[in-house]
């Protein structure tokens, strides 16, 4: 009796149908998308939340409207791209294995186009005044070269932060949280009220380059690509040799 039975599992195996592979329009073009979009909408708020500041507030609004955006942003579309929204990012996800590199420079081409796509808007629903006084929302704390050091210690370090809470956060397997996007979020409003009074807390190229372009303001621009790169290449080492799992380790698996 075994044989029938055998032959029968054998032929509800073969029927069985096998799971559709994804398309290659959600593998390679709505991640973009939706990185393009992400980065628009959080920069346009960010960038909105400096222009409109009444002055009263200090850093905090800036502060919560960037991280709620962010950490809004990367819940609804983190499903569909990891939601960076930021080049480090991108950058400390794939050095731990989290992003395929052929979407890497897609991913960094999307962000900045976001950027300026942001940054763009951000001016247009601005008085023409009240944006030139604040250089479109671009990052311009930098007065003199001997601030130069300061300001980039400060990027790099709150940077290597984010990328810190992005990396073990939402990447790295026995970490991983479900509250990775309120983390987010927080760490960088932490970032901008602790660090908003000496380098601006960017921490996120995109974040400069987009009011940067609009605006046309570009002193010490470099800064705040340095910065958020080197905390990317910095953490990315820090979790593949040390604090990563045994998937994400290069040493001692």
């Amino acid at each position: 009796m075994a044989g029938p039975c055998l032959v029968q599992e054998v032929m509800d195996m073969e029927v069985k149908p096998q799971p559709s592979q994804p398309h290659w329009y959600e593998l390679h073009v709505q991640p973009c998308l939706a990185e393009l979009l992400g980065t628009a909408l959080f920069i346009f708020i960010g960038c909105l939340a400096v222009l409109e500041d009444s002055g009263g507030t200090g850093r905090l609004q800036p502060a919560l409207a960037h991280g709620l955006a962010l950490g809004v942003t990367v819940t609804v579309l983190g499903d569909i791209s990891g939601g960076h929204f930021n080049p480090a990012v991108s950058l400390g996800v794939w050095l731990v294995g989290g992003l395929h590199m052929t979407m890497l420079i897609p991913y960094w081409l999307s962000q900045l186009c976001g950027g300026m796509i942001g940054a763009g808007l951000a001016k247009a629903v601005t008085p023409s005044e009240r944006f030139a006084n604040a250089s479109g929302g671009a990052f311009g704390g930098i007065a003199a070269d001997e601030q130069v050091p300061a300001v980039l210690v400060a990027e790099m370090v709150l940077s290597s932060f984010l990328l810190l809470v992005v990396c073990m956060g939402a990447v790295n397997g026995r970490s991983r949280t479900p509250l990775a996007p309120l983390c987010i979020g927080l760490t960088v409003t932490a970032g901008i009220l602790a660090g908003g009074g000496v380098s601006g807390a960017c921490m996120n190229p995109a974040r400069a380059f987009g009011p940067a372009l609009v605006a046309n303001y570009w002193d010490y621009h470099w800064v705040y690509w340095v910065g958020p790169m080197v905390a990317a290449l910095l953490v990315g080492a820090l979790v593949r040799l040390l604090l990563g799992d045994r998937a994400t380790r290069l040493l001692l698996k």
